[in-house]
């Protein structure tokens, strides 16, 4: 299958052509709308606290769905793109052997390319077929080659893409070292799947360790203070009985036991925030993924502290 040749001013035309039609990255977008929906919480929270807004919140519970407002949207957007990046490098080593078999029998790496874009290769087949169409606009191989690095722009796909561009721009048999990279891919990827089986366990102890402090402050809250409060109340009206403000040694000061309830509130969402960001950087070595499992904590936190406790 022959390709058609264009000159260098055509191939440019159909490069930017290319590049317009690409999606862009939705990341500011949703960075965007998430401070925006936190500058509407705290707008709230400052309505509330002046007693404007009559709503069955407190000031403070405005500044965690702020705080969820910004961890939701950008930590699942990015772990979906992060599943589906791992996807496409999953099924990478299929399309370059696939390719490499086409260029023994003496296709170019450009009709190689298109050859197997008739393929299934699951999350890759879309991206794939971008390149042969590109390829088919006039494109070289080895730019439409670096177009789809720049798509996904992973660090396993960049480099695999930039061995298989020198070795395409070299000459030489380009099969052999698509052979190559195959294998070295697919190792890379089951060396990435048994470190994140790995690391797997130490997020679940992260998770662990986190309800267990919500279950210690549950316990808190609902047996220890109340029973502090009780003895605090029959102290007072003992020492009221005696025509004392306080007994003299015995002295519990039952008005802050409310603002320890609030410190223990500070403390699970300092807790959900630190320790979802700490599970993202040992799972994935990556802070907008954690912001995903601090979103899950702080939910699970507020929801156990806030409402079962009410």
């Amino acid at each position: 299958m022959a390709t058609k040749k264009l000159s260098r001013a055509e191939q440019e035309r159909a490069i930017k052509k290319i590049l317009s039609t690409e999606k862009s990255d939705k990341t500011r977008t949703i960075l965007a709308g998430s401070f925006a929906a936190v500058g509407i919480c705290v707008f709230l929270a400052i309505i509330d606290g002046i007693g404007s807004l009559s709503l069955p919140f407190e000031p403070i519970d405005y500044v965690i769905f702020g705080i969820l407002a910004f961890l939701a949207p950008y930590g699942f957007y990015t772990s979906a793109k992060e599943k589906h990046i791992r996807e496409i490098e999953t099924r990478l080593p299929d399309f370059l052997r696939d390719v490499a078999e086409a260029g023994r029998f003496g296709m170019t790496l450009a009709d190689s390319i298109v050859i197997a874009s008739s393929g299934r290769y699951g999350r890759l087949t879309p991206e794939i077929k971008k390149m042969a169409a590109q390829i088919e606009w006039g494109v070289p191989a080895s730019e439409a080659i670096r177009l789809f690095s720049e798509r996904v722009k992973t660090p396993l796909v960049i480099r695999m893409t930039s061995i298989i561009r020198k070795a395409n721009d070299a000459g030489g048999n380009v099969a052999d070292v698509l052979t190559m990279v195959s294998h070295d891919a697919k190792e890379s990827i089951l060396t990435q799947e048994e470190r994140n089986v790995t690391m797997s366990t130490y997020v679940m102890v992260v998770y662990i360790s986190f309800f267990v402090f919500i279950a210690t402050i549950l316990i808190l809250n609902l047996q220890f203070l109340p029973k502090m409060e009780e003895a605090g109340t029959t102290v007072n009206e003992s020492a009221q009985e005696m025509g004392l403000q306080e007994i003299p040694g015995v002295n519990i000061k039952v008005a802050v036991i409310d603002e320890v309830g609030f410190v223990f509130l500070l403390a699970i969402v300092v807790h959900a925030v630190g320790d979802g960001i700490l599970a993202g950087v040992i799972q994935k070595g990556s802070i907008p993924i954690g912001m995903r499992h601090s979103f899950i904590m702080l939910v699970a936190g507020f929801v156990s502290l806030r409402i079962l406790f009410a």
